[in-house]
């Protein structure tokens, strides 16, 4: 008889089976191998699983009628909103801006209308938009011209809007790119009616310029004529002023004095630009002082304080007593008697420092406080000197002043009255700083509204809102259905993939509905990961194998008894024990009877020959539970638990091991230490990421090695979105094809009976 190991080593290798190790097209890592998908291989080196472009059409492909649906509303209500739309024409006039008026007569204007940058444009392109063009042009509109400008809005159950507020809504002014032409549009239901308002705003455009013009003109000679009468009052009255100065006073005799005080004048200033620019230097050095005793800094590093000669002397001394003490205390220690008298030394070098420093400081304040009293005197002294001089001055420049003022007020009388002739001329004078270029026409087609951006926009607003909501789905659905989230959220490498059964029919029945070929691809899916299993030694060897799930109906008795069986097929010995002493199922799957098992040999210690269902299927031996148990956990964690385990151990070759679900309850934690390696059940689009990838972690924990995770439940529909490289109904002809080629050739295919998933 073959030892355990060589028989577990010699399985997938046999050729009267039909396998070959990780061949099979269907699930075996050739064929379903993650190169395709974003991922490698189970059995090469690791690497970081990321999202691929795939893995987001995937997304997209499994919601599409998510798509479909925003994308036909959005469609729609965009198509209805611009069908329902009542069409509108528009009309464009074009407006040429002079940069300079025209020259009428050699004169300056009252107002300078001239544009000489992108500033003065602005203005003339706000005139046109200010309220005060719109009134005028709502002026403009009466009698049949208003009441077809007001037909459009005109509503029933509503009160009918001013005319200012359609107009301005309506009209847009755009100036050309690098030109003086603005265009003026106006949009309207009616064509006519937004050809003669575009009009309208370019003639009132015009008028309006002209009119402030002319305007603007009258004012100035107005006030012109006002301003020379007061001038004339005044140039009388000075002159009057000058004739009586000339009788009281005589100015001659004030000269010779007025020489001599301006000579004291330039000494005065001479001292207290000198004591000035002394209190600017003792100023300095105070505050410097006192900005370095505020931050506590060393004055020493003013250079003023330290260029002291008693401060510099007393540097070098302290500098020389700190070499003294430097080279003693390498000879003495601290309380020899030289040591000590260096010390005493330096302490008193530095405080003499101090106090030389604290006296140049004290002499720095006092000579900031000396030159600001001289400052002050010296400004004092200037001040009066200055009374003196402007007394003078007062008496002998007074008629000067006067006779100065005569003069300016006399010619400003003459330049008053020859702008206001020039003005009065120029106001008769119509000038236009504008002219239109263009005048606006009825439109041919209407712009509003916008038929193809519209529906433009509705297809590619309807197409966006769709993807997003895919998307945002997608987020808020966070259940295990792909392998980026079993292998990068959950944390386990994915080793095999088990579609639906969806042909077979009550428990009772699978039997015989596996057994007669009724579904070939759960024969193929069990084959490939027993082929998957025997890849690496890790798994290889391990003999006995647990297999739980993170909550119930995952499928983990449906992954443990056919895979029992597949083990079984290819020749090793394989035991098959119910662990889950709550809800035992194994033993319903087999149709045996469950009053001997794992409970009876924990608790009243029955041998393991009563208890061993043997020869369930060839190869297969199974231990049922033995009923319920009130208290699982206790015969788990027994003594006589572990101690079956290991004689198990000795009779097979392989121990299938099923326990409760882990976010249950806590049975599998409490076998895993005597297990060899795990196996974890996914079902598919069923359990969320969160509470799997907690469950997970907790197995993990152990420190048992995992053998990986089995997606289970894999459908056609979504799931073939996901895992279209892994499996589709096109391996159906493959799997009849190849057995009827092995058939041919003497081979045998080998059908391991599936039983219902839990």
């Amino acid at each position: 008889m073959d030892s355990p190991n060589e028989k577990r080593g010699g399985g997938s290798g046999r050729s009267g089976y039909g396998y070959r190790s990780g061949s099979s097209r269907g699930y075996g890592y050739g064929g379903y191998g993650y190169g395709g998908y974003g991922y490698p291989g189970y059995g090469g080196s690791e690497t970081t699983v990321q999202r691929t472009l795939q893995d987001y059409l995937l997304i997209l492909r499994e919601r599409i009628w998510y798509i479909i649906a925003a994308f036909l509303v959005i469609f729609a209500a965009a198509a209805v909103y611009t069908f329902t739309q009542t069409p509108t024409f528009q009309s464009t006039a074009a407006v040429e801006i002079f940069r300079r008026n025209p020259t009428v007569m050699q004169v300056q204007q009252v107002m300078d209308s001239e544009i000489r940058s992108a500033e003065d444009l602005n203005t003339q392109v706000n005139i046109l938009k200010s309220g005060t063009i719109i009134q005028r042009v709502a002026d403009r509109l009466a009698g049949n011209d208003l009441q077809r400008f007001l037909a459009p809005y005109v509503r029933a159950d509503r009160p009918t809007p001013g005319v200012e507020g359609i107009l301005a809504r309506s009209r847009d002014v755009v100036p050309e790119r690098l030109s003086l032409i603005i265009n003026i549009e106006y949009r309207h239901p009616d064509k006519e009616v937004a050809a003669k308002v575009a009009n309208l705003f370019a003639d009132e455009y015009i008028a309006y310029n002209a009119h402030t013009l002319v305007d603007e003109s009258m004012k100035a000679v107005e006030e012109l004529e006002q301003r020379a009468n007061d001038q004339r009052k005044k140039v009388d009255d000075i002159a009057a002023a000058l004739q009586a100065y000339r009788e009281k006073n005589n100015s001659v005799s004030l000269d010779q004095r007025k020489d001599i005080v301006t000579e004291k004048l330039q000494d005065l200033n001479k001292d207290v630009t000198t004591s000035s620019a002394a209190l600017q230097v003792a100023e300095i050095r105070w505050k410097d002082v006192v900005a370095s005793k505020a931050q506590g800094g060393n004055l020493l590093d003013l250079s003023f304080i330290a260029n002291v000669p008693a401060v510099s002397q007393l540097q070098q001394q302290v500098a020389s007593s700190k070499i003294a003490v430097a080279q003693l205390s390498q000879r003495y220690r601290a309380k020899h008697p030289q040591m000590i008298q260096a010390v005493n030394s330096l302490n008193e070098a530095q405080r003499q420092l101090q106090h030389a420093i604290d006296t140049a400081a004290a002499q720095v304040e006092s000579d900031y406080q000396t030159a600001l009293q001289n400052y002050t005197q010296s400004r004092a002294a200037l001040a009066a000197q200055e009374t003196d001089s402007l007394k003078l001055d007062r008496y002998s420049l007074e008629y000067t002043n006067l006779e100065r003022d005569y003069d300016v007020n006399d010619k400003l009388l003459d330049h008053i009255l020859e702008r206001m002739r020039e003005t009065s001329m120029t106001s008769t004078v119509e000038n236009q700083n504008a002219r239109i270029v263009d005048r606006a026409t009825p439109g041919g087609r209407p712009v509003s509204p916008n038929y193809s951006l519209n529906l433009g926009l509705g297809v590619v607003g309807g197409l966006a809102f769709g993807v997003a909501l895919a998307f945002c789905t997608a987020y808020l659905d966070d259940r295990v259905k792909s392998a980026f989230d079993i292998e990068s959220v959950v944390g386990l490498p994915l080793i095999g993939i088990v579609p639906e059964i969806k042909r077979l029919g009550q428990a009772e029945d699978m039997q015989d509905s596996v057994a007669k070929k009724a579904s070939r691809e759960i024969t193929e899916s069990f084959s490939t990961l027993l082929s998957t299993l025997k890849l690496k030694e890790e798994t290889k060897n391990a003999q006995c194998i647990l297999i739980t799930s993170t909550i119930a109906s995952e499928g983990k008795t449906f992954i443990s008894t056919n895979l029992a069986q597949t083990f079984a097929a290819h020749g090793e010995r394989v035991l098959l024990v119910d662990c889950d002493l709550r809800r035992p199922a194994v033993n319903r799957v087999f149709h045996l009877d469950n009053l001997k098992g794992v409970i009876d040999v924990c608790t009243t210690g029955a041998s393991l020959d009563d208890v061993i269902v043997k020869d369930v299927r060839k190869n297969l031996d199974v231990i049922p539970t033995g009923g319920r148990s009130k208290n699982p956990t206790h015969v788990l964690s027994s003594k006589a638990f572990a101690v079956m385990i290991s004689d198990l151990r000795k009779r097979y070759d392989r121990i299938f091991i099923d326990t409760p679900p882990v976010a249950i309850v806590s049975d599998a934690l409490i076998v895993m230490p005597l297990v060899d390696g795990w196996l974890y059940s996914i079902y598919f689009n069923k359990v969320r990421r969160k509470t799997a990838e907690f469950c997970a972690k907790r197995l993990l924990d152990v420190n048992v090695p995992n053998l990986g995770a089995v997606l289970n439940g894999l459908t056609g529909g979504i799931g073939g979105y996901y895992y279209s490289h892994y499996y589709d109904k096109s391996y159906e002809k493959y799997y009849v094809t190849k057995a009827e080629e092995l058939n041919g050739d003497g081979g045998k295919i080998v059908e391991v009976p599936a039983i219902k998933r839990r």
